[in-house]
C-alpha cells in the first residue's frame, strides 16, 4: 500500500468516527430533551399534589375556625381533652380524607356530595340531662374529620375510693348494637373505633344461664364475685339480672308501627333490602291478634300500610316489596308520621310500638341530634315504645341512634346480616318487643373495710347521680321480657390501692371524722359484707318504683376455679372489649387470656355465638398483628 492509499484510508477513518461521534451526539441531545421535558412534567405533577393537598389542609383549618368547632379550644381549656392530638387521629396526608369531598353520585334524586364544612365538629353533645345520661361531664363525639360514622366519645369508669365514693349509680342497659358493630369492623379487617367499643353491650349480647325470678317479681338479681383474670390482685363482682321468660302463646298482642328509612344512603344491599327481610321475617311470627302499619320516609314521609292484622301476611309483603330507595332524609317528619299512626290506632290492651329502621342519617327538617331527641320523649309520653334497629356503615350515627333508643323507653340494635335479625327479632320476640320493667337503675355501697377501691366496667354513658336512684322521674333503661342484663366491677382491696390512685383533700367545714375510726366501725358491723346492691325498677302500668337490695357477703368470694362458666365467658367479654378500647385498666388481659378463657367456657351455646366470638377474637389477633 503506497503513502497516498494509507492516508486516504485513515481519512476515511476519522470521517467514519467523526460521523458516528456525531450521530451519537444528537441522540444524546434528543435524549436530553426528552428527560428534561419528562422532567418538567414530573415536577408540574408534584406542584399541583403540593396544591391539593395545601388546599385540603387549608380547607381543615377553616373548618376548625368554625363556630363550630370552637369547642375544641372549650375543652382543651376545661380539661375534658389533655391534647388536640386527641381529637385528631389521622394525618391529612391519610388516604381516608378523600371520604371527606365526596361529589354528587350521578342517578341520584337528591345531591349527597359532600364538603369538609359539613362536617358536626367534636363539639360538646347538646344534651346532658338528669335522665340516663346523668348529670356527666360533657362529651363529645368520637368523629375524625376523615370518617363519616359517628360514635359518641367514651372515658373508661375511673377507680374510685369507698371512703369518699361509697355508692356507684347507673341505669341498666341491654342495647346490643355496639357488639354488631365491633363484629362488622372486624368481618371488613379493620379494627373498631374505640368509642364504638360499649363493653357493657358486648357483654349483654350473650345469653346466660341465669336463674329467672320465682317469687313473682318481673326479674331475679344474683351476685357472683371471683378473682379477676387480668388482675389477679383484684377481685371481680358480677350483677346479673334475668328478666321472667314469657312463652309465645302468653305473648300479649302487639300493635307494630314500622317506620322505614328508604332514602337514597339506603340504596345498598346490607341497608334496604336488609331491612325488608328483617320485617318480612318479624312478619311471619305475627298473628291474628297483632297489628302492622308501614310509614316511610326520604325527602318527605307517607304512609304504605295503613293498620293490617298480622295474619293479612301477603298484604304486608306485598308493601314491603315494593319500597325502593332514592331521595333525602326527612327523618323528623317520619318520626311524627309513625307516632301519630300509632297513636291513633292506640291498643291499651296491645303493646304498642314503633320499630325505626335507618342508618340514621338524617338530613332534612329536622337533623340535629337534641331536636330529634326532644321529639323522641315528647312521643315517649304517649305510651308507645320505640326499637331502633340500625343498618350499614360509612355515614352512621350510632350516638343519634342510641340516644333516641334510649329516650324513647326503647331499645338499640344494630342488624348486619341476616343471623342478626334471626336472633332479635325471632329467636328474641318477646324480649325486643314486649317490656316487663321500666325505669331500671342499680344501685351499689361499698364496705369501705371490705373495699378499697372499686370500678364500674361500662356504662360510661349510663351513670346516674346517687340522688337520681330514689327519683322516679329519672328515666332509665328498660328490660325484656326474658332478658339477661349483666354489671361486672372491678375491686382492689384494702391494702392494695396504688398511692397513685387520687384522693380527696379534708373538708373544712364537714364534721370530720378519722377516716380510720369510720372503717373500723364499719368492719365491727359489717364485717361479713363485701357491698350492698340496690335495684329499682317500675312496672309498665305504674309510675311508683319497687325496691329490692341484698347484700354481697365476703364469704361468698370464690376461687380460682370455682366461678361459673357464665362468669369466666362475661370477663373474657370484658378483657376483649378492654384490649380493643386499650383501656388503662386492661392490666395483663392480652388475647391470649381471652381465647383460653372463652374456648373454656363456651358452655350449651345452641346457637353459636359464643364460638363466633372466638372467632371475632382470632380476627382482631391477625388484623393487629398485620398492621
Amino acid at each position: 500500500m503506497n503513502k497516498d492509499t494509507f492516508l486516504r484510508n485513515i481519512e476515511e477513518t476519522r470521517d467514519c468516527e467523526q460521523s458516528d461521534l456525531d450521530t451519537a451526539v444528537n441522540k444524546g441531545l434528543r435524549r436530553a430533551k426528552k428527560a428534561r421535558a419528562a422532567s418538567k412534567i414530573r415536577i408540574m405533577l408534584a406542584a399541583a399534589c403540593v396544591c391539593i393537598v395545601a388546599i385540603g389542609i387549608m380547607v381543615n383549618l377553616k373548618s376548625f375556625a368554625t363556630p363550630k368547632s370552637n369547642k375544641i379550644g372549650e375543652m382543651l381549656a376545661s380539661g375534658v381533652v389533655k391534647e388536640e392530638s386527641e381529637l385528631l387521629q389521622f394525618s391529612p396526608l391519610d388516604p381516608a380524607f378523600a371520604l371527606t369531598l365526596r361529589a354528587r353520585s350521578p342517578g341520584l334524586p337528591y345531591d349527597d356530595s359532600v364538603m369538609i364544612t359539613d362536617w358536626q365538629g367534636t363539639g360538646y353533645n347538646p344534651e346532658v340531662p338528669a335522665g340516663v345520661e346523668g348529670q356527666m361531664s360533657p362529651v363529645f363525639r368520637d368523629m375524625s374529620i376523615f370518617t363519616r360514622d359517628e360514635f359518641d366519645h367514651i372515658t373508661d369508669n375511673p377507680f374510685l375510693r369507698p371512703r369518699e365514693n361509697p355508692l356507684s349509680t347507673f341505669s341498666i342497659d341491654v342495647d346490643t348494637a355496639g357488639y354488631s358493630i365491633v363484629r362488622t369492623f372486624l368481618n371488613r379487617g379493620a379494627l373498631p373505633p374505640k368509642s364504638s367499643v360499649r363493653i357493657e353491650e358486648l357483654v349483654n349480647y350473650f345469653d346466660y344461664d341465669y336463674q329467672p325470678p320465682n317469687d313473682g317479681k318481673p326479674f331475679a338479681v344474683r351476685a357472683e364475685t371471683g378473682r379477676c383474670p387480668w388482675a389477679p390482685d383484684h377481685l371481680l363482682a358480677r350483677i346479673a339480672i334475668k328478666g321472667k321468660e314469657l312463652p309465645a302463646q302468653e305473648r300479649p298482642p302487639v300493635n307494630l308501627t314500622f317506620l322505614l328509612d328508604v332514602s337514597g344512603s339506603m340504596d345498598r344491599p346490607n341497608r334496604l333490602p336488609l331491612v325488608k327481610t328483617a320485617m318480612a321475617m318479624l312478619v311471619d311470627e305475627l298473628g291474628a291478634k297483632d297489628s302492622v302499619s308501614i310509614c316511610v320516609y326520604a325527602g318527605a314521609a307517607g304512609t304504605v300500610l295503613e293498620p293490617t292484622r298480622g295474619d293479612k301476611k301477603n298484604a304486608i309483603l306485598a308493601a314491603l316489596k315494593k319500597l325502593e330507595a332514592g331521595g333525602s332524609t326527612a327523618g323528623g317528619e317520619g318520626i311524627n308520621l309513625a307516632y301519630n299512626l300509632a297513636q291513633k290506632h292506640f291498643n291499651p290492651q296491645a303493646v304498642n310500638r314503633v320499630i325505626l329502621c335507618t342508618d340514621g342519617d338524617f338530613n332534612v327538617g329536622i337533623t340535629s341530634r337534641s331536636a330529634l331527641v326532644d321529639l323522641i320523649k315528647e312521643k315517649a309520653a304517649s305510651g308507645v315504645y320505640l326499637t331502633v334497629l340500625g343498618f350499614g356503615l360509612d355515614n352512621y350515627r350510632d350516638g343519634t341512634l342510641k340516644q333516641l333508643a334510649s329516650k324513647g323507653n326503647g331499645n338499640y340494635g344494630y342488624i348486619d346480616n341476616i343471623d342478626e335479625a334471626n336472633k332479635i327479632l325471632i329467636r328474641q320476640l318477646s324480649g325486643t318487643l314486649v317490656t316487663i320493667a321500666n325505669d331500671v337503675k342499680i344501685q351499689v355501697e361499698f364496705n369501705p373495710a371490705a373495699v378499697g377501691a372499686y370500678r364500674l366496667i361500662g356504662y360510661e354513658n349510663r351513670i346516674l347521680r346517687a340522688e337520681d336512684f330514689n327519683g322516679d322521674t329519672v328515666d332509665a333503661g328498660d328490660i325484656g321480657a326474658g332478658h339477661t342484663v349483666t354489671a361486672l366491677y372491678e375491686i382492689i382491696p384494702p391494702g392494695k390501692v396504688p398511692d397513685t390512685l387520687p384522693g380527696v383533700d379534708p373538708l373544712r367545714y364537714a364534721i370530720q371524722q378519722d377516716a380510720g375510726e369510720a372503717v373500723a366501725k364499719a368492719a365491727s358491723v359489717f364485717i361479713d359484707e363485701l357491698c350492698t346492691v340496690k335495684v329499682r325498677y317500675k312496672l309498665p302500668t305504674e309510675t311508683a318504683s319497687a325496691l329490692l337490695t341484698f347484700p354481697v357477703n365476703t364469704a361468698d368470694v370464690k376461687k380460682t376455679g370455682e366461678t361459673s362458666a357464665d362468669f369466666n365467658f362475661a370477663a373474657a367479654v370484658a378483657a376483649f372489649g378492654m384490649i380493643l378500647r386499650d383501656s388503662p385498666h386492661k392490666g395483663s388481659a392480652d388475647f391470649a387470656m381471652v381465647q383460653a378463657l372463652s374456648e373454656s367456657s363456651t358452655g350449651r351455646d345452641e346457637f353459636g355465638y359464643r364460638r363466633n366470638f372466638v372467632q371475632m377474637v382470632n380476627a382482631a389477633k391477625a388484623i393487629i398483628a398485620l398492621r
